[in-house]
């Protein structure tokens, strides 16, 4: 008989409705039923393409031993970590201090009035692979409640006291040292993997904020002795098995510090972040094969995690036919049955080291131990050849594939993760002039904006078949107001700017601490939590205080909006003693910081119609500038609420479009839209906006 779950929307939750445990989901019932009987809570949380989150529910949540006791003596819950990151970020918190580590599927017990006492991660359901077995730890904790209660609530009111402090997140000082973005590229240097690429060893994850916080630093510098931090990482990362050489897209991870063997799962906003740094990167480079990567990638994200209404899914299972990888890795006899030809087979195993021994568990990871060029040398053809001839073969593989058993997805849309993946499409559109994908990021742009709010127009930040609901968090309203300042650069519909300018007002309003500076987690009217946190560190997304700090003070210098730009200074100052004590782990306020330092540069383009400089927008696009923002002033167009200030001023000489150079609002001479573009075809991104 299902329990409580088999009502809730979330595919995480509706895995375990069939369990024997009698699950809650987070809400008052259960939180009332534990009161009621002086029962503790037991606090599972995971997320549906979690590995071990499904090992734990086979061998632990499905057995009617373990389920008998926990339904006797616990008030057990069960929450999607995607969904309720505000209780994620408070509880993950309090296993790190009760153990020094954390991960997921995260098991904490709570009192009555939800303050941790005691929790881990995984357990077995017996003791085994020296760690305790789940069962046990059951029992010590009932022992400890029953006859240790008063010992258990004065530890859990420790425990509290110190989660609420660091969930606040006080700066001792506003004032930040100068040398903070030299200090992080220094640490990034002690971390960074010369041979492989990435950052430390293994595990090794991809290090987005990092890879822009250099590129940014790089842009200003032109010390070439930080930019293969990027081009090493970026080129080893496609070349490696967590890349899909098949159908595109990044895995979250890789277990090796060779970029070989991913954990499977496919998430929403890693491929995101990282479409956004190999956009960076080609418009800095010019490499063809960043380009490649890109597309292959929105391609995906496009055919395979796109809803029909235009919003974008959240992940990709490990796992597949209770095996992880399963649907990914090959053999050489597969690939010589689908190919045929054996010599054209045999090239394409040598090239993407699909072997008999294999590379994974006896099978195959498709992966390049060398660039291409390297491989046509060996083979004595030229590349274009080569990968012409492999990208037939992998199209066969990729069709072949798609008859396989597919891994289970999570098909919810989260606010927050669909704002990273419409900025990175809009920018992607944009480097590549792809309509393609600008389009894909307006229509899921329109259907959150349209679909996931309620009757006050607040957001709410998850949605799934036909129902939105949950109060949304400041990452909702921040990354997608970035989504929207994104979609304006592309296109420069000013509707995106109205709808950036809205979500930021409304941040302001429920999310700003007027106090202390910076931006709470959660909202002023959001369900009361034992902390109220307030995070300026990076994590596999970045801090939402980063993410509003950069929006503030891009929004800012666009509109010439003072209040904006002082509201970005007091949040990164807020975030002063995480730039003081560790940079390399707060990149995207350091990114934030970064951008203030430099000096505002707004170029804009004054013209008849938006076709007699399009070949400008488009060069304009291909340049890497971060410090430069552009608008366009149109002759025929109504007068911009917005962009007023910025426009004044800017007309036509002699009926010829104009570039107008800005710096900090100060206007140098208007230079012919035919010479600039010009100048920017010549000298590349070195002339860029700048000139």
């Amino acid at each position: 008989m299902p329990n409580r779950l088999a009502e809730e929307t979330s595919p995480y939750l509706l895995q375990h409705a069939n369990n024997p445990v009698a699950w809650y989901p987070w809400g008052e019932e259960a939180l009332a039923k534990a009161k009621q009987e002086n029962k503790p809570i037991f606090l599972s949380i995971g997320y549906s393409a979690c590995h071990w989150c499904h090992v734990m529910e086979h061998e632990s949540f499905e057995s009617q031993e373990i389920a008998d006791y926990l339904n006797e003596h616990f008030v057990s819950i069960k929450v999607d970590r995607e969904e309720r990151p505000d209780l994620d970020q408070i509880y993950m918190n309090a296993v790190q201090l009760l153990t020094g580590h954390g991960g997921w599927p995260m098991s904490v017990f709570l009192t009555c009035e939800l303050k941790p006492f005691f929790g881990g991660t995984y357990w077995p359901p017996t003791a085994g692979r020296g760690m305790p077995g789940f069962d046990q730890v059951l029992k010590a904790v009932v022992d400890a409640w029953v006859n240790r209660q008063d010992k258990v609530l004065e530890q859990s009111g420790i425990l509290t006291e110190r989660l609420q402090m660091i969930g606040a997140g006080t700066s001792e000082s506003s004032e930040i040292a100068p040398g903070r973005i030299l200090l992080a590229i220094d640490q990034m240097r002690q971390s960074f993997d010369a041979t492989h690429g990435g950052f430390g060893s293994a595990p090794k994850f991809p290090h987005t904020m990092n890879v822009d916080l250099i590129l940014r630093y790089y842009d200003q510098s032109q010390d070439d002795s930080v930019l293969p931090m990027v081009t090493t990482t970026l080129d080893k990362m496609s070349m490696g098995g967590i890349y899909d050489h098949l159908g595109g897209g990044f895995a979250r991870y890789s277990v090796d510090e060779f970029w070989l063997v991913p954990h499977f799962e496919k998430m929403l906003y890693d491929n995101a972040l990282l479409v956004g740094n190999y956009v960076d990167a080609y418009r800095l480079t010019g490499n063809p094969n960043y380009a490649r990567v890109i597309r292959e990638s929105c391609d995906y994200i496009l055919r395979d995690m796109t809803d029909e209404r235009g919003g974008f899914h959240s992940t990709e299972d490990a796992d597949s036919e209770g095996e992880e990888g399963k649907f990914y890795v090959w053999t050489p006899a597969e690939v010589h049955q689908l190919l045929g030809d054996p010599v054209i087979a045999d090239r394409f195993c040598q090239v993407y080291d699909i072997t008999e021994s294999g590379n994974f568990e006896g099978h195959s990871i498709p992966r390049l131990k060398k660039p291409l060029a390297e491989y046509a040398r060996l083979l004595e053809t030229s590349e274009e050849e080569l990968r012409d001839e492999m990208n037939r073969g992998k199209e066969v593989l990729f069709h072949a594939r798609c008859d396989r058993v597919r891994p289970g997805k999570d098909d919810k849309i989260l606010a927050s993760w669909n704002g990273l993946m419409i900025e990175a499409m809009a920018g992607a559109g944009a480097a590549l002039a792809e309509p393609t994908y600008i389009a894909a990021a307006e229509k899921a742009a329109r259907f959150v904006l349209q679909d996931m709010r309620n009757e006050a127009g607040r957001l709410l930040h998850t949605y799934r078949h036909g129902k939105a609901k949950l109060a949304a968090y400041l990452d909702d309203y921040t990354y997608l107001a970035s989504a929207m300042f994104a979609l304006y650069e592309a296109t420069f519909d000013e509707q995106w700017l109205v709808e950036c300018k809205s979500l930021v007002d409304q941040a302001i309003e429920h999310f700003y601490d007027d106090d202390q500076g910076g931006f709470f987690y959660t909202a002023d009217d959001h369900e009361a939590l034992i902390s109220r946190n307030k995070d300026f560190y990076d994590h596999s997304v970045p801090s939402g205080n980063g993410v509003a700090a950069l929006v503030l003070a891009k929004l800012g210098r666009l509109l010439g909006n003072e209040s904006y730009l002082a509201l970005a200074n007091e949040t990164i100052a807020a975030g002063a003693d995480v730039l003081q004590k560790h940079p390399f782990a707060a990149g995207q306020l350091l990114i934030a910081h970064h951008y203030l330092e430099c000096d505002s540069r707004e170029v804009v383009i004054a013209a008849n119609d938006r076709a007699e400089i399009e070949p400008l927008v488009r060069q304009l696009a291909k340049i890497y500038d971060p410090t430069v923002l552009v608008a366009i002033a149109l002759e025929d167009e109504p007068e911009s609420p917005l962009l007023n200030l910025l426009k004044a001023g800017k007309k036509l000489l002699d009926d010829a479009a104009q570039v107008y150079v800005c710096e900090n609002f100060h206007c140098n001479a208007p230079i012919a839209a035919s010479q600039y573009l010009s100048d920017l075809t010549t000298n590349g991104n070195e002339a860029g906006p700048m000139v």
